[in-house]
């Protein structure tokens, strides 16, 4: 069955996803607020900005027409940046039917409250056919056909269904989850720690110590996120350990170059401004040190990293943070008597 599908925004991911359903034979708009950009995609079949080296398929086709694009589709991806995701929303809640499924691909919190992208597409009073869809998902080697894995996660078994239906090709393979909240809380999380692999990097730190990072940034994520009702399995799987390598291990990562950059001698600013794309870990950071604070969850790198982009704290003192903390099980999801006889 052929689908009518929207994606709202115009960055490297949105583009990648749109590319790959309208190759699947699906009817496909892209949404975005540029008309230089809508009009180079319609003739040129690029998007010089975001993905420079990827033809497009004929079929996607780019307009700044909102309404006409909602109203048109069965399904709406929203790969808008954190930032401007709730006004997005707010723009197309009038035009939503109880029928459309609402797909959530934006790793982040909604910068007004402690808030998930999906927790703002629920608050829409029409429909309540809500995704997340999240994994080790670098846009360019999706574009680039490299073989790649996804998650998406639902409550609702036909919405889980329906982006599988849209997405899978032969180098794009989609794993089905129900823990909505561990598998969005993961791909918001780990940009914060992609931004401290980063900085390891930057400074030529050993392999035992990148290990080490990767593993306890992990071991903090499902901390976190197993305080606000997500299932610690989900951090084993793609939207958790398969994100964080990616992200932290790989130059095509934003936030792990605005790590990079930092740690080479750039303060956040130039870091940020350098990689001309939205790094979501600086957003998230603020947010998720406050609610850690707040509810006592014990997160050194996350406030390490704080303390260095927001109240000049030295880069060693981060890395040290690890030798130094307070003691904690290696594997904290064990019982205190699996932990003794391990």
């Amino acid at each position: 069955m052929k689908h009518s599908v929207c994606v709202l925004g115009g960055g490297s991911f949105g583009t990648a996803l749109a590319n790959i359903m309208a190759k699947n034979g699906h009817q496909v708009s892209q949404w975005m607020r540029n008309e230089e950009q809508v009009e180079e995609i319609n003739l040129t079949g690029l998007n010089s900005r975001y993905l420079p080296n990827a033809p497009l398929h004929r079929e996607l086709l780019a307009t700044s027409n909102l309404e006409q694009a909602i109203r048109d589709s069965d399904t709406v991806f929203v790969s808008i940046p954190s930032k401007s995701f709730e006004q997005v929303v707010q723009r197309i809640e009038p035009l939503l039917t109880a029928d459309k499924i609402l797909i959530s691909t934006t790793k982040g919190f909604n910068p007004n409250r402690f808030e998930l992208m999906s927790d703002v597409l629920r608050r829409n009073p029409i429909t309540q056919r809500i995704g997340v869809l999240s994994g080790p998902n670098l846009a360019k080697e999706i574009a680039a056909g490299q073989m790649t894995g996804s998650v998406v996660a639902s409550s609702d078994d036909q919405v889980r269904q329906r982006v599988i239906e849209l997405l899978k090709s032969p180098t794009f393979r989609v794993y089905e989850s129900k823990d909505s909240k561990g598998v969005e809380l993961a791909g918001a999380l780990k940009n914060i720690y992609a931004i401290v692999c980063g900085l390891a990097k930057a400074l030529n730190v050993g392999e035992n110590t990148m290990s080490m990072i990767m593993t306890r940034s992990l071991a903090e994520m499902s901390r976190f996120a197993v305080h606000f009702g997500a299932n610690p399995m989900t951090f084993l799987g793609l939207a958790g350990m398969g994100d964080l390598i990616a992200t932290c291990t790989s130059p095509l990562s934003r936030n792990y170059r605005v790590g990079f950059a930092i740690g080479s001698g750039q303060d956040l600013n130039e870091a940020v401004g350098g990689i001309g794309e939205v790094a979501e870990g600086v957003n998230t950071l603020k947010m998720v040190v406050d609610e850690a604070q707040k509810h006592g969850l014990y997160m050194p790198l996350a406030k390490g990293l704080s303390k260095l982009l927001f109240d000049n704290a030295k880069l060693e003192s981060l890395i040290g943070s690890m030798m130094t903390g307070e003691q904690k099980w290696d594997v904290e999801f064990a019982t205190n008597e699996e932990n003794s006889n391990v």
